[in-house]
């Protein structure tokens, strides 16, 4: 068993042994611009993005060329948010969201604000959950898109973003959702449940950092966005800059394998879970799980230790390597702006802790959690 023992897999993931050996030959031996359309190099660059593009179309039933390659799930709520604004040319000015979106959304809307595009953010219940009627009460004619995430990347939570996307459908509004922390552990079938746009990311599922995508609908609507990186027109003018070519095989070959294992893996992933989250709530009093209890993510617990800081906990349990929450913010000492929404205090949120569950965990790492964990809390309580 390697110590530390690694519970931080919503942060982000190692890099599959079979994802490294796919991207290793396209550093050197097949180097290419996959826009260099004049020569093999080129060629065989662009003929392994477009097979990768393929496999993470077919993980989300889309089609490849509703595949749009970006930096990473960030960029890629920047130019879905952005680039159906901007599209829109004035005539459609609202977007609604969710006040416990992760920040690559809540940014984004807040720097468009300063341009006079008004936001709405509804509020989550105690649970975390978006509830669909505030979505449809809000949308008025002006309403240019939605923003619903799938699944919450702190408390796990999963939202009902089929009915949110239904509900968009029925008033000829866009829908867009951030689904980094659910593709490739939980199934998401675009055409099915209708989303318009989704942004999701290659490190989440243990393929390499620096390389996401968005998913734009191609038609029953054809969805127009504006490109926000201008320069080349590359990505069907939507993304523009040279590809990187050894990450997007990698990312494709990440998909492949999530697509393959996904159903075993959240089959056993529940079940570590559950076992984490349950021994330490019967072990300890005062000790509680944030988020719902069984429609969230298989390999997430948010746990709050009552009267236990976070980083006195993580101080004393060294040995394991999980967080506080968001990556994206652990350098904030600042209480959690999802906990804060459900409705904790800032004692709570100090108090609670992250735990992510991943493709290499295993029982025994578990367990020494379980054990390293209860004795670190009764130990800062006594």
């Amino acid at each position: 068993m390697k110590i530390p023992v690694y519970l931080d897999y919503n942060s982000t993931t190692p890099a599959d042994a079979e994802v490294v050996k796919a991207m290793m030959p396209y550093f050197s031996d097949k180097f290419g611009n996959a826009a260099s359309k004049s020569h093999r190099y080129g060629w065989e660059a662009e003929e392994a993005v477009e097979f990768s593009r393929k496999k993470i179309a077919e993980l989300i039933n889309a089609e490849s060329n509703e595949i749009i390659f970006t930096s990473g799930a960030t960029e890629s709520v920047n130019l879905a948010i952005k680039g159906v604004v901007e599209s829109f040319n004035g005539k459609k000015n609202h977007i609604i969201t969710c006040n416990i979106e992760h920040y690559a959304v809540l940014d984004t809307v807040k720097y468009l604000e300063k341009f006079g595009i008004e936001v709405t953010l509804v509020k989550a219940d105690a649970n975390g959950f978006v509830n669909p009627e505030d979505i449809l009460k809000n949308i008025t004619g002006k309403t240019a898109i939605v923003s619903v995430m799938t699944a919450n990347n702190e408390i796990g939570t999963i939202q009902p973003v089929a009915e949110i996307a239904g509900i968009c459908k029925d008033k000829g509004v866009l829908f867009h959702t951030d689904s980094s922390q659910a593709v490739g552990k939980i199934p998401i079938d675009v055409k099915a449940v209708g989303i318009d746009l989704m942004s999701f990311s290659s490190h989440k599922i243990y393929g390499p950092k620096g390389i996401g995508a968005l998913y734009v609908r191609n038609k029953n609507p054809k969805i127009n966005i504006t490109e926000q990186i201008n320069g080349g027109g590359h990505e069907k003018g939507l993304r523009s800059g040279t590809l990187n070519v050894p990450a997007i095989v990698g990312f494709g070959k990440a998909c492949e394998l999530s697509k393959e294992k996904m159903f075993d893996e959240y089959k056993t992933q529940e079940v570590l879970r559950d076992r984490l989250i349950n021994n330490l709530v019967n072990n300890l009093k005062f000790t509680t799980l944030n988020g719902d209890s069984t429609k969230r993510l298989p390999n997430n617990a948010n746990i709050c230790f009552e009267k236990v800081d976070s980083t006195v906990l993580m101080s004393e349990t060294k040995e394991l390597a999980f967080s506080t929450g968001s990556a994206c913010t652990s350098v904030s000492l600042e209480q959690s702006h999802v906990l804060k929404a459900i409705g904790k205090t800032d004692e709570d949120s100090r108090c609670s802790v992250r735990f992510g569950i991943g493709r290499y965990t295993t029982n025994e790492e578990i367990d020494f959690a379980i054990e390293k964990l209860i004795d670190a809390v009764k130990k800062i309580r006594n």
